[in-house]
């Protein structure tokens, strides 16, 4: 608050307490009246009188003047104190009139009124007066020098100088009170003054931070989409390249079955081995980049309910057990016959990065997932992870969970073990949060380590629960078994034929919904024929002018409706919710890249589950 904006507070002070000091100068005449009525002269005392309500008339109209106009301009509340400020200084005087005139009438009780009412205004106009230092002098000294001069000069008094004694000693401590009182006033001004300092200085700093947090969040939603657009265009190629080069390995495979394997052969599934393990690491980067940022940004809702563990362990074997089964580990589930309460996206998602790290970081023996009570607490239950991997000192423990940190054993790791940013505990740890779940690591180097998650029990059923059949494994043979394709992308589609063909399949491809539409209306006859309809629908999620692979999958299906088309809908961008579609309209999901022997996988899942 600024100088002139005090005084100007200070002003409105003024006249705001008028109404008490017009009540105690009023009372103060009536006891005068009362008093001296039968004592004083009429004359006297009715002059007396007519002065002091005159005055006090005149400030009344001063405040009702205010009143009228209580938001008048700075200039005209200024004029109006200095005539405020005569009004007070002559009114006082009124007390010291009184007591020359009315000094000697009466008895002992007659002067001690006098002398009481008098310096009561004198205590009175501390509050009022106080912090105008000059006026304040004025209005005391009008009031009590003229009384200490009229009670020294009364000789008839034996006691009238140690009374007017007695009298300067009050004068000096009123004059000490509203110092005080001023200094006091001051320092609350200035302690106001500070915090509506403080206050303003806080609006802007809210106003900036709001700004600020209205720009990271701008930004967070710009940085995820650029992400999720820039992932989706990256993941085209990688996954077209992995399919070529599986289609080559394939190739290359019966080449050397129908002749002796050559070093030109030898070099050339080499070569075809390292395109897949670079594509490989290139999607575990893509998949925990977006994964990060999308939690980050608040991207991740968390939806409780009853999930079952066998349906969970179920997708975790699909997926894992191809990479288990070529690394010679054993890959085993127990406890699947719990029903836990939770999300079971952010559930699966943490299991599967701490079950791809366990075989990561395994050369031999196993990975065990199981699912079982925690001792001593029958409502929770201990989602747990074990390896026979590496393992990690207490040093790698405490930081495993940080972003970009790697374990760094004694013993150099393998070219599979070094791939990655070091996200993947670092978003467990927050998929974990968000959960509020608590998750725990027990680890001992080189005898593996055990990720514990621990999550609530349900204790009912999932409202309804897909059914499944056990999985064939890879063998399932793809020979003579028709597969439609709708994918937009012109490389990965033809990399798709060329896989799918090289294992077997009858392949009937598309690039969008219009060219879907051809096929099916120039085979209309066919869709009569139960022995005529394809084995399984691959389709991309994204195809040409807004259309998605689900309208594809809506066509096949209702195109071939005497059976319930299996289909595997393969994604560039892990960021649209997919899994919620994937449930309602009954199709597995794939996030591009996609290795060939995860496809494969998928593939044999699905013609091995059909009906």
């Amino acid at each position: 608050m600024s100088r002139g904006a005090a005084h100007v507070d200070g002003l409105r002070a003024l006249f705001e307490q008028s109404p008490a000091s017009l009540g105690g100068n009023a009372i103060g005449l009536l006891l005068i009246g009362l008093a001296f009525a039968p004592l004083a002269p009429r004359t006297t005392l009715g002059a007396w009188l007519l002065v002091a309500l005159t005055l006090w008339s005149l400030r009344l109209l001063h405040y009702l003047r205010y009143r009228i106009a209580p938001d008048s301009p700075d200039e005209r509340l200024a004029a109006w104190r200095n005539s405020w400020r005569a009004l007070v200084l002559l009114q006082g005087a009124v007390w010291p009139l009184a007591v020359w005139l009315f000094w000697g009438l009466g008895g002992e009780f007659h002067t001690v009124t006098l002398i009481l009412v008098a310096y009561t205004y004198c205590l009175a106009s501390v509050q009022l007066l106080a912090p105008q230092r000059r006026l304040f002098i004025a209005f005391t000294s009008v009031v009590l020098v003229p009384l200490i001069v009229r009670v020294a000069s009364d000789t008839s008094q034996a006691w009238h100088w140690q009374l007017a004694g007695v009298l300067c000693l009050l004068f000096a401590v009123t004059m000490m009170m509203g110092r005080s009182y001023r200094g006091a006033l001051a320092q609350a001004i200035g302690l106001k003054q500070r915090t509506d300092q403080l206050a303003a200085q806080l609006r802007v700093e809210k106003a900036a931070a709001d700004e600020a947090r209205g720009a990271a969040e701008a930004a967070n939603r710009a940085k995820t989409q650029f992400f999720a657009a820039a992932s989706h265009d990256l993941r085209q190629p990688l996954h077209a390249m992995g399919l070529f080069a599986e289609a080559l390995r394939q190739k290359s495979a019966k080449a050397a079955a129908s002749a002796t394997r050559s070093a030109a052969d030898l070099e050339v599934a080499s070569l075809v081995n390292s395109i897949n393990q670079s594509v490989d690491a290139l999607e575990g980067l893509f998949g925990e980049l977006l994964d990060i940022t999308r939690i980050d940004s608040g991207g991740v809702e968390v939806s409780l309910a009853p999930v079952t563990v066998k349906e969970l362990f179920a997708r975790l074997r699909l997926t894992f057990e191809p990479a288990a089964f070529e690394k010679g580990l054993a890959l085993r589930f127990r406890g699947a016959d719990r029903v836990l309460h939770s999300d079971s996206l952010v559930v699966e998602r943490i299991l599967r990065n701490l079950v791809s790290n366990a075989i990561r970081y395994s050369d031999d023996g196993g990975v065990l997932v199981a699912c079982r009570r925690k001792p001593g607490d029958p409502g929770k239950l201990w989602l747990q992870v074990w390896d026979s991997g590496i393992g990690m000192t207490p040093a790698s423990q405490a930081r495993i969970f940080d972003e970009f940190y790697q374990v760094q054993p004694n013993r150099p790791l393998e070219a599979h073990q070094r791939k990655g940013l070091g996200l993947g505990l670092a978003i467990v740890k927050r998929l974990a949060q968000l959960l509020d779940a608590p998750l725990t690591l027990r680890s001992q180097p080189g005898h593996g380590s055990v990720f514990t998650l621990e999550v609530a029990a349900s204790t009912r059923m999932p409202d309804s629960l897909p059914t499944t059949r056990a999985q064939q494994g890879l063998g399932v043979s793809l020979q003579g078994r028709r597969i439609v394709v709708v994918e937009d992308d012109e490389a990965v589609r033809e990399g798709l034929c060329v896989l799918l063909q090289a294992w077997g399949a009858e392949v009937d491809a598309h690039g969008d919904i219009a060219g879907l539409q051809r096929a099916l209306r120039a085979h209309e006859g066919a869709a009569q024929r139960a022995d005529g309809a394809p084995d399984l629908a691959i389709v991309d999620y994204r195809l040409p002018e807004g259309h998605t692979g689900l309208e594809a999958l809506a066509l096949l299906r209702a195109h071939w409706h005497p059976t319930r088309l299996p289909a595997v809908v393969i994604t560039g961008s892990s960021l649209g919710g997919h899994e919620e579609e994937s449930v309602q309209h009954d199709f597995h999901l794939l996030v591009k890249p996609v290795l060939p022997n995860k496809l494969r996988a998928m593939i044999g899942f699905k013609l091995g589950s059909r009906a």
